[in-house]
């Protein structure tokens, strides 16, 4: 059955800080290819040099033509939410520059599908695909495996100068996320 990706159904469970991202903070990020919807390849840590990349990641963007990847899709805790949140990151994405801010979404489906949704959503920054799931490993970031995909769970990290400097995790609501991300770039330009 179709959905509409944009609507967010009321009473969707919140998500539980599990602790699976506390160990990132200060991390170093590892210098890792990652394709973009750009058709570049994109290296987090060398992309965060001398500036601050807002990394939100998610567990994939869905379709008006598809259906959800399960059936139970919204009761799974931070599943849903993926447009709306990657479109709030686009409308402040001027302002996430002005604060010293570059913006890049994180998932782990293809770069095909991305493209698709970077389209459809007139996104201008760009998708980055961890489908090898080289950087999830190598940062341990949090996942879960829905109908046989692993996918991230739902965080955002602020880098700079090749170091994670501040996460959020676990994001809920998806849709007013990026609010609270230009808040705090502000408060540190």
């Amino acid at each position: 059955m179709a959905h509409d990706p944009m609507v967010l159904p009321a009473n969707l469970p919140r998500p539980v800080d599990d602790g699976a991202a506390d160990h990132l903070t200060g991390s170093s990020v590892p210098s890792v290819e990652l394709p973009a919807t750009s058709g570049e390849l994109i290296d987090l840590n060398a992309a965060s040099a001398g500036r601050r990349l807002v990394i939100f990641a998610y567990p994939r963007t869905g379709r008006p033509d598809e259906d959800l990847p399960t059936a139970d899709w919204d009761a799974i805790p931070g599943a849903r939410g993926c447009t709306p949140e990657a479109c709030s990151f686009r409308d402040l994405h001027t302002e996430m520059q002005a604060a010293g801010a570059d913006v890049a979404g994180l998932s782990t489906q293809v770069t095909t599908d991305q493209k698709e949704t970077a389209h459809r959503l007139h996104v201008p920054y760009p998708l980055l695909s961890d489908y090898r799931l080289e950087l999830t490993r190598a940062l341990a970031l949090p996942t879960l495996e829905v109908a046989g995909l692993v996918m991230l769970r739902r965080l955002t990290m602020v880098l700079r100068d090749g170091l994670v400097e501040h996460v959020w995790y676990p994001v809920f609501p998806p849709d007013t996320h990026a609010t609270e991300v230009v808040t705090w770039l502000q408060l540190r330009h």
